[in-house]
């Protein structure tokens, strides 16, 4: 997003935030890292920043929905927080039309019943952050929308697996030791890392894309 965009870090901050603009509207941007504690405190450390008029969510996310392909943009309808059950409505921007539900979830893995379920409900894909930022937008009576792209297929075990989140930072950026040691323990798994790697990368580029689009 920050290259979309151009965003640029104030050198002389001791903050993590980025700062630009465009033809309608300063931007300002910061990691939510992963998580929903994490994504909530983030997004009221903005609030309490800045006075902010919308809260834009960029992502990626893991596909439930057979039909949607690694790198599809998923703008969502609903967003579901999966420990309350409470669902949120974004405000909808840009030319893309919303469609389907979005779950929140600190949870990595999920069986194929509860997969099933979500379809049923018309969920299709799965992410750790958004209904968190959601929470605190509509308590403090801030719109917000959100743009997620597809990296990865939560049913997809080969893929995804609990080792996984051992070797990533809360922003997300890789620990190379934690990475080492995962590797050499499970050495049949590379091909499939780099498929996920490839996959995160194309689908960030992707929302990033979408939600550049809508903002300028």
């Amino acid at each position: 997003m920050t290259r979309v965009l151009r965003l640029q870090r104030d050198a002389h901050a001791s903050n993590a935030f980025h700062y630009g603009e465009t033809a309608h509207a300063d931007v300002v941007a910061s990691l939510a890292n992963i998580g929903t504690a994490p994504a909530a405190a983030a997004t009221e450390r903005l609030l309490d920043s800045f006075e902010v008029h919308h809260v834009v969510v960029v992502g990626i996310a893991g596909g439930i929905d057979p039909a949607l392909r690694i790198g599809e943009l998923v703008v969502p309808e609903v967003v579901i927080d999966w420990s309350s059950g409470r669902e949120y409505r974004p405000t909808s921007i840009g030319p893309v039309p919303a469609r389907g539900g979005l779950i929140t979830s600190d949870q990595l893995l999920y069986e194929e019943q509860t997969l099933a379920g979500l379809i049923r409900r018309g969920v299709v894909a799965v992410d750790m952050e958004t209904a968190a930022v959601a929470a605190v937008c509509e308590r403090r009576s801030v719109p917000w929308s959100v743009f997620r792209a597809v990296s990865d297929r939560a049913a997809d075990a080969a893929v995804i697996d609990a080792g996984v989140m051992t070797m990533i930072n809360p922003d997300g950026s890789a620990r190379p030791r934690a990475v080492l040691r995962y590797l050499v323990s499970r050495p049949h798994r590379i091909p499939h890392l780099v498929r996920l790697g490839r996959g995160s990368r194309n689908a960030a580029r992707t929302a990033a894309a979408a939600a550049g689009r809508a903002l300028t």
